[in-house]
């Protein structure tokens, strides 16, 4: 069937939605069908939605619209998170042809055949995510960002934070077998990749459900020994869940680069608690000044969530005084927003839009002098960078330069900022 028709694909969110495109794409392209850009006329559209917020549902329900514009009589299929979560609402949409969850992202090609030959009368495919046991489409082993392979190994997550629909998008934690990703990168590094991405809905609980002992250490203490990569890069970690032995690893071994994103989300210890963190801001300071002082070159980034319900002026005032002297590289600022099946989104009183507003523009400030404040720390230092394929360079603190000179893509090069 794929022969004459044209799919596109548009991707909204995280890492984990460029994986599960990837993912679809090639049983489509393997299909015969033929890809093309999105704003070009398509026969089908796959949407691979997002929900972590008010706004990233709202962008989805853009390109739904835009698809159906473009090519009227296209199938548009909406998928990921939003679909999974929410899939009455897209249901009601008429732009949307075909509404899959998490669930059942790895059967959209056939239900888009089935569709287009009239086979299955139905719109709606969304299973229960909690009874979800795997990590389903491993074999497609990774998805690519320039030449940056991103490897998933873990998906779900088990804390349940009361403002954060994730669990209830992704299920609990599902990981990978350690066998399968350490033979996985193996494939990576005989290919010539130098550069791995470790992603996760929140890598720190990898092997949280595998009863034998498994867990992030053991993982990278295996896939450290790998020939042939210069370094992992880690996604998402929690630090409650980075215990003394991950942390004298990650932050000893050359292997692991030195680059963290570690989400705090409030520096006041009341607002922590109804978010159910389980870290007070002074666990977190603690541990992210032990990362920087033992590997100086070290890039911490963060999440910081503005306007939780009942944040007060005392507690904006806690966290902005706490990032200040934390030694960030940058931070991720989001106006909280109520999620479905959230305990948060119960929590009164909420934070007024303008408020919510002034308090996120200090914290950009303070976030801009941040990304500078690290620039400046690193000049001197000679770093490790890969060569992406647009001949840019990516240090291994996640620092994006423009190259001086010709490198051969995927290839790494140490360069003196």
């Amino acid at each position: 069937m794929g022969q004459k028709l044209k799919v596109s694909f548009v991707t909204l969110g995280c890492r984990m939605n460029q994986f599960d495109t990837d993912f679809i794409r090639s049983q489509f392209l393997t299909a015969g069908y033929r890809e093309v850009a999105f704003g070009e006329r398509a026969d089908i559209y796959v949407i691979n939605t997002c929900t972590v917020t008010k706004g990233a549902d709202r962008d989805s329900r853009k390109y739904i619209y835009r698809a159906k514009r473009i090519n009227p009589s296209a199938v548009v299929v909406a998928t990921g998170c939003y679909a999974q979560v929410n899939p009455k609402e897209l249901e009601r949409l008429k732009e949307v042809d075909l509404v899959v969850g998490n669930t059942h992202k790895g059967e959209i090609l056939k239900l888009v055949e089935e569709y287009i030959e009239r086979k299955n009368p139905g719109k709606v495919f969304v299973g229960e995510i909690f009874r979800e046991g795997e990590v389903k489409n491993f074999n497609l082993v990774v998805s690519f960002e320039n030449t940056r392979p991103f490897l998933k190994v873990q998906e779900g997550c088990n804390s349940f934070c009361t403002f954060c629909v994730i669990p209830f998008a992704r299920g609990k934690v599902r990981s990978v077998p350690m066998e399968k990703v350490v033979a996985a990168v193996k494939k990576l590094a005989d290919r010539g990749y130098k550069e791995i991405v470790l992603t996760g809905t929140q890598l720190s609980q990898y092997g949280w459900d595998l009863k034998d002992g498994t867990n992030l250490l053991r993982l990278l203490e295996e896939l450290i020994r790998v020939e042939g990569i210069e370094y992992f890069r880690l996604s998402s970690m929690s630090v409650s869940e980075i215990d003394r032995e991950l942390l004298e690893l990650i932050t000893s071994s050359p292997k692991i680069a030195p680059h963290f994103h570690l989400s705090l989300q409030s520096g006041s210890n009341r607002i922590l608690k109804l978010m159910k963190r389980g870290y007070s801001p002074q666990e977190y300071e603690e541990k992210v000044t032990q990362l920087v002082e033992r590997r100086p070159i070290t890039a911490i980034g963060t999440d910081v969530i503005v306007g939780f319900p009942t944040e007060g002026e005392k507690e904006f005032g806690e966290t902005l005084e706490f990032v200040k002297r934390l030694p960030l590289a940058y931070m991720h600022i989001f106006p909280y927003s109520d999620r479905p099946f959230t305990k948060a989104s119960k929590l009164t009183p909420k934070v007024q839009p303008s408020v919510i507003k002034e308090r996120v523009k200090l914290l950009k400030e303070i976030d801009e002098a941040k990304r500078k404040l690290f620039r400046e720390k690193m000049k001197g230092k000679t770093l490790r960078a890969l060569v992406l394929s647009n001949g840019e360079l990516l240090t291994e603190n996640y620092l994006s330069l423009k190259a001086d000179k010709s490198y051969k893509r995927g290839e790494i090069v140490r360069v003196s900022l």
